[in-house]
């Protein structure tokens, strides 16, 4: 497949300036009073084609959603749909003010709380807050309930959360954040839990057991009924990573589970920008006994008129300013709508019918070490191939497509993990899978030189990583 990534030498805006500054905009607004204009705010004079050439030379040089596949395992880089930016970027929303008093912004509130009670439904939760900016920030602001909710009940002696060894890196991360001993237990060959190593691992100090269901290797865990039975038998309250939960929505809940809380991530689920660096979205649903503990205020509704609600004595206060990344719960409630449950319903059963085909396709290509059905995700390995995993990820991104996970969850060895999402096409699929194939006959020497179609050839990983030069 010909393709050569777009490459200019280019220079910043401050840089380029503008000789013809006549095409420079002068915005005079009469309305804002003298005192208040800024006299200098230091931007470069710069003609509107040249900002508009600056922007499309930098997205020519940049892979995204709107470009091409996006096979990221785990971090589900599904395309985000035009009709929710449109809707997001609709002036009526964008110049609202946050501290609007509600009685003035009945319709942004009216949206949170269709949000909250569909995030409700779905996961059979009783109680939700929209504000976390992150589904990190999610699992954070479940973890400090978790404290709280401990505290509260006269056991602040239990400080240790147990998390498999194929949970998401933030899940230790946001425990550890929150003041909690994190305690690591091996999950079997199939890729699910070791009740064994959780029954040993469980005691009077557990506070909770946070797990990915279905997990990182694209499995349901099977034994969810007696891990629940194990957690709340030792006290401790079960948290549910909802990073995967478009492999579910629509079929079970984390409430049909046992599952005390869950995070959301709205862009994996729902479509909403993925975040980078941020704002993202992560709200997070409890069951009434973690009602009061949640982030204030809430959105409730008395008859047709909606406030916000501070009243929980025992929360934990505010996690993000104002009510978290309005733009995003904005997108996400569009695509709901948009879609309606069944619609929903029916991404999760094309989600989990192209990974499954993904996992077909790859048989006697990688080894697949977690067999039977996937749900969301594929995870396979190229250890019996004599390739790294690197170097197929090197050929497939010289090939102008983005390149599966690789070496991640850290129990494959060279592990490549593929998620195709709802979205993708057999034709995305499949020249995913050529591609791989390709990479595996490839010669060594001749596979170690690429990428050779890219702006930069073959780095150095580790020194990258090292010595950050973080500069244009």
């Amino acid at each position: 497949m010909p393709y050569h990534q777009a490459t200019y030498d280019e220079k910043t805006l401050k840089e380029i300036g503008s000789s013809n500054t006549f095409a420079v905009e002068k915005v005079n607004k009469p309305e804002i009073p003298e005192r208040l204009r800024r006299k200098n705010i230091e931007l470069p004079d710069v003609a509107e084609y040249d900002v508009i050439r600056h922007y499309v030379h930098l997205s020519q040089m940049n892979y995204a959603v709107d470009t091409g596949f996006y096979p990221l395992g785990s971090c589900t880089m599904k395309y985000n749909p035009k009709f929710a930016d449109r809707i997001a970027n609709d002036q009526r929303f964008t110049r609202m003010h946050p501290l609007t008093s509600p009685e003035y912004s009945q319709g942004e509130l009216h949206i949170m709380y269709e949000l909250q009670e569909f995030l409700k439904a779905s996961s059979g939760m009783d109680a939700v807050s929209l504000q976390p900016l992150a589904g990190a920030q999610g699992e954070y602001t479940a973890m400090l309930i978790v404290r709280k909710y401990m505290g509260s009940i006269g056991q602040s002696n239990r400080n240790e959360i147990i998390v498999p060894d194929s949970a998401h890196g933030t899940n230790p991360a946001s425990a550890a954040m929150a003041g909690f001993q994190t305690v690591e237990i091996p999950s079997k060959q199939d890729g699910k839990v070791d009740l064994e190593a959780l029954r040993d691992a469980v005691s009077e100090n557990t506070a909770a057991f946070m797990i990915t269901n279905p997990s990182t290797l694209g499995v349901f865990e099977s034994n969810i009924l007696e891990i629940e039975k194990i957690v709340h038998g030792a006290g401790a309250l079960l948290y549910y990573d909802g990073a995967n939960f478009n492999a579910i929505l629509g079929i079970t809940s984390p409430g049909l589970m046992g599952f005390d809380m869950v995070h959301f991530n709205l862009h994996k689920t729902f479509a909403t920008p993925h975040g980078g660096g941020g704002p993202g979205a992560g709200p997070v649903a409890v069951k009434d006994k973690l009602r009061e503990f949640l982030p204030v205020p809430v959105v409730v509704k008395d008859g047709k008129k909606y406030s916000l609600y501070y009243g929980y004595k025992n929360s934990i206060g505010r996690v993000a300013g104002f009510n978290g990344s309005f733009i995003n719960i904005l997108r996400a409630w569009s695509y709901m709508k948009y879609k309606g449950d069944d619609g929903l319903t029916e991404n999760t059963r094309k989600a989990v019918l192209n990974a499954n085909y993904m996992a077909k396709r790859l048989e006697g290509i990688l080894d697949i070490p977690a067999k039977g059905i996937k749900k969301h995700e594929v995870v396979a390995s190229s250890k019996k191939t004599g390739k790294r995993a690197l170097d197929i990820a090197k050929y497939i991104i010289n090939s102008g497509v983005h390149a599966p996970t690789i070496y991640f969850p850290l129990i494959v060895p060279e592990a490549l993990m593929i998620e195709p999402t709802e979205d993708a096409s057999v034709e995305d699929m499949d020249l995913l899978v050529k591609l791989i194939r390709e990479a595996i006959e490839m010669p060594q020497e001749e596979i170690e030189k690429l990428p050779v179609n890219l702006s930069i050839g073959r780095a150095d990983e580790v020194r990258a990583a090292r010595i950050m030069k973080l500069h244009w």
